[in-house]
């Protein structure tokens, strides 16, 4: 039995989030187990290192595997090739890495980063990748709002509601707005985060910006725990999940067997032109 890690990324529009549903096959986990199994010839589980909400897109996601029947790296340019010719154009895979069996995409992370984007004037050219927000926002005290998120531990104000999780406990390790071209960036990062819950974070503190609330408002809907509080989640077009980090010595040993195979397939190409 062989355990691989797929780096990939994915623009989240036409599909129902990364997590395979009972009501629907457009899941980016479904079509990606379906045609893996397929040209794989057994059946595949990829386990991936979150869930992503409908249209929410991802510039780094990682998902595990483990297959019996070939190893992957014996051929390892054919097969990156097949594993992204199968795919839609809007799913793709960087590296398929391979890992020690104890090693999973979910539980051996340690950090996930989020990056939010608006934008205030129209541009058609960003439909679905941002959220067009046509109003003055006080940047200054947005950031104070989310400076004080590392205050907190407990986001259950921000959570959806039903949830499955034990705790709603998360620690924030960094919250900032910038000012880019036509917009704003929220990058935040955190051990982990519950279902919707950038999105709540980012709605809410864009009322802070409009006006809506005041930074001491902000931490009161945090300490009530109570979602209806809260502000509207911010539209999932704006949302890209861009780093997953991993505990010491997952990806070593795999990434050195990745580059010498990545040295050969490069020295033979070099023969071949010469």
């Amino acid at each position: 039995m062989r355990r691989y890690f797929l780096k990939l990324s994915y623009v989240g529009t036409k599909y129902h989030g990364w997590q395979q549903q009972a009501n629907t096959r457009e899941t980016i986990q479904e079509i990606m187990m379906v045609r893996y199994s397929s040209i794989l010839g057994e059946k595949i589980h990829l386990l991936g290192c979150g869930r992503t909400d409908t249209g929410v897109h991802a510039r780094e996601f990682y998902a595990h595997f483990e297959i019996e029947k070939t190893d992957l790296l014996a051929d390892y340019e054919t097969w990156l090739y097949k594993f992204n010719v199968v795919l839609p154009h809007d799913i793709a895979v960087q590296q398929i890495i391979p890992v020690a069996l104890d090693s999973n995409a979910r539980f051996s992370a340690r950090a996930r980063t989020y990056e939010y984007y608006l934008h205030f004037k129209k541009d058609g050219f960003l439909l679905n990748r941002s959220y067009y927000c046509p109003n003055d926002l006080n940047v200054e005290e947005m950031n104070k709002a989310a400076a004080a998120l590392f205050n907190y531990k407990d986001f259950t104000s921000f959570s959806r509601s039903r949830t499955q999780v034990k705790t709603n406990d998360c620690t924030i390790m960094g919250a900032k707005w910038e000012e880019i071209e036509n917009g704003l960036k929220f990058t935040i990062k955190a051990n982990r985060f519950l279902r919707n819950m950038v999105r709540a974070i980012v709605g809410t503190l864009v009322d802070v910006g409009k006006g809506k609330l005041t930074v001491q408002q902000f931490r009161e809907i945090i300490e009530s725990k109570d979602r209806k509080y809260a502000g509207m989640s911010a539209p999932a077009c704006g949302l890209y999940l861009t780093k997953v980090e991993y505990k010491e010595g997952v990806f070593e040993q795999g990434l050195e067997q990745l580059l010498l195979v990545e040295k050969r397939m490069a020295e033979s190409k070099s023969e071949k032109i010469v």
